[in-house]
């Protein structure tokens, strides 16, 4: 198996695929990386690189954005199962790259990058024009019958929804601001439970095939998240709810930032959230973090975010 990329979400997803394919013989777990990754100084990498190597992993070299079709067509034909963890950082055109060379390659198994929203209901034309490509993967993938296909729909990444940049949960200024309406609801999945749950599904027999499955740590409405964040912090939360038409003003003003992009997306309502009892994970009995327990363990432990009227960071 081998796996495209080793951020957030794919040091998640190699930790969990190497322990289960330890106890699966003949199973073997590689990871693509650019190889200025592999020999880099930088502590960080360094750190995360000696731990793929202690897990008995694989490093191949290779440039997702840089490469050619057939060049990575080349590297991906030795593998049975290809499973992307890259995100849109390559920008425009990668991840339709990246389908059409696993499909070339004739790898027996591929798992898209498309660990998020349910685009298929959101459709095209959405304020997230990386969204459309999504859907391109998607029709490339249902229009053959060579290679297996599985797609993982997780919601956000529920780290995400505290990112400062992003300005949902704002703690600086004891803020939280609704995406189009309080009642408004929102997936969220922790990056480790994606990798352990998209680990699950690949070792899943009997096998899935040609679907799209969906995983949820929790599923909230924006009120529930304040709701929290008051309660757990023990705060008492300004409350703000950034309408549709608001946040597409705010767009079209400023048309290439990504974060008012995504903001408009889940602002409109469409395929960002489900029920948490009819996803796999719920299905199968696999417990995943809710939004609360990852809050106490990211929040109330940490020292990296200061609170309102704290004196300390």
């Amino acid at each position: 198996m081998l796996v495209l990329g080793a951020g957030e979400l794919g040091m998640a997803m190699l930790r969990s695929l190497s322990h289960r394919a330890a106890q699966v013989p003949g199973i073997s777990i590689a990871a693509l990386l650019r190889q200025s990754t592999i020999d880099s100084r930088d502590p960080a990498k360094q750190k995360d690189i000696a731990e793929l190597r202690s897990l008995g992993i694989e490093l191949v070299a290779g440039d997702l954005a840089e490469q050619s079709e057939e060049s990575l067509a080349a590297v991906f034909e030795r593998f049975h199962t290809v499973i992307s963890c890259t995100g849109f950082v390559g920008g425009s055109g990668v991840q339709r790259k990246l389908a059409r060379a696993a499909l070339k390659a004739g790898v027996e198994r591929y798992f898209p990058w498309q660990f998020g929203v349910d685009y298929d209901v959101i459709g095209r034309g959405s304020p997230q024009n990386l969204f459309d490509e999504q859907l391109d993967v998607r029709d490339l993938l249902r229009s053959q019958d060579q290679t297996e296909w599985v797609i993982v729909s997780t919601g956000m990444f529920t780290s995400f929804l505290f990112e400062p940049s992003f300005g949902v949960v704002d703690l600086e200024r004891n803020t939280v601001n609704a995406l189009g309406s309080w009642d408004n609801g929102v997936t969220v999945t922790t990056a480790d439970d994606i990798g352990a749950l998209t680990a699950a599904i690949v070792f899943t027999e009997p096998r899935i095939v040609d679907q799209i499955v969906y995983i949820a740590g929790d599923t909230i409405t924006y009120r529930q998240l304040a709701d929290a964040v008051d309660a757990l912090l023990d705060l008492n939360v300004h409350r703000t709810e950034w309408s549709v038409p608001e946040l597409k003003r705010e767009l079209a003003a400023d048309p290439d930032n990504s974060i008012k992009k995504y903001r408009a997306v889940f602002a409109e309502g469409k395929g960002v959230a489900w029920d948490k009892s009819q996803t796999f994970n719920a299905q199968s009995g696999i417990a995943a973090r809710g939004l609360e327990d990852w809050m106490r363990a990211n929040l109330l432990a940490s020292e990296s975010v200061a609170l309102p009227d704290a004196g300390h960071r």
